[in-house]
């Protein structure tokens, strides 16, 4: 079973994705709501998946990749940001995320993208 650690600093986007993800039959090991948990819960869990909203307090979703990456060159970083971030958004790929899905989205986009990162055939 594929673990997934969940980023965003809104409360309903973390149990809204999680929730997607454990009907998916992968298994959420861990939820953050900013950049510096999220740094913190990959080293500890190194969770097959993550979602990592781009725009947070305290550390941003691309401050997270920046520091992420280096420690750990395999992890499979999905960004989940809003319409109007592109410039970000290619940041964050040059920095080493795998892909991105953009706010709002359908669940089979998120799906089909981490099934795809993890060569799921589900």
């Amino acid at each position: 079973m594929p673990t997934v650690l969940v980023v965003d600093d809104t409360l309903f986007m973390r149990v809204a994705i999680s929730n997607m993800f454990t009907e998916w039959g992968y298994e959420v090991v861990g939820k953050a709501a900013n950049g510096k948990e999220a740094v913190a819960m990959y080293r500890e869990l190194q969770p097959d998946l993550v979602t990592m909203d781009v725009t947070m307090p305290v550390m941003t979703g691309i401050a997270a990749v920046k520091k992420i990456i280096p420690e750990f060159p395999h992890a499979k970083i999905i960004m989940v940001t809003a319409l109007g971030q592109q410039k970000l958004i290619v940041e964050a790929i040059e920095s080493g995320a795998k892909d991105f899905i953009t706010k709002p989205f359908e669940p089979e986009r998120l799906k089909a993208v981490a099934d795809q990162l993890l060569g799921q055939n589900c």
